[in-house]
């Protein structure tokens, strides 16, 4: 069986089934995806109880204009770690450009340039991020644990959150309602 393509700047769907609890109804913005491994930011489930104000404020930023948006919960390794998910109209120190869809960033300019305003036009902030060694990401493909679809700035930026995965598969041409928590073998 041929090895998957790399999914870099796709949003990358848990099937019904997953096995990993933390993955249930997951939706990744799959923010690198080579021979190396696989990193992305989990767009699909908030954070409980915290949100942008009071990360800004545990980290001695003012939040000025920011909104309180809540955060994502982006993966389960590094949760103390956060990243922001943003549009291309601004770069900032280690931004890391998608395939020309958007930019991650993980550092505190990013959070001090949307506290006063001048910051990128559309943002998530999460913390953590999902991580795969070399072919672990495609393993798992190859048994049907996950489903890639283009990322655009409507899913990305504009779908609610708790119809993201859903609308996801729909952008794939996928009702979910038909989709089986089992798979079979031919």
């Amino acid at each position: 069986m041929d090895a998957p393509r790399f999914l870099t700047g796709q949003l990358l769907l848990a099937m019904p089934g997953m096995t990993d609890p933390r993955f249930e109804r997951a939706v990744i913005a799959m923010c690198n995806h080579d021979e190396q491994g696989a990193l992305g930011i989990g767009i699909g489930h908030h954070v409980a109880g915290i949100t942008l104000h009071t990360l800004m404020l545990q980290l001695d930023l003012d939040p000025g204009v920011a909104p309180d948006a809540p955060l994502f919960m982006g993966g389960p390794v590094e949760q103390n770690r956060g990243f922001v998910v943003h549009s291309d109209d601004w770069e900032g120190e280690g931004s890391i450009d998608v395939a020309g869809l958007w930019r991650l960033t993980s550092t505190l300019d990013v959070l001090r340039a949307i506290g006063e305003g001048r910051g990128p036009r559309k943002w998530l902030a999460a913390l953590g991020y999902a991580g795969w060694g070399a072919g672990q990401l495609d393993d798992e493909l190859l048994a049907n644990g996950w489903f890639g679809v283009p990322g655009t700035d409507a899913l990305l930026f504009e779908r609610e959150v708790g119809h993201r995965w859903t609308a996801a598969f729909a952008s794939g041409g996928i009702d979910v309602r038909l989709l089986s928590a089992s798979s079979g073998h031919a």
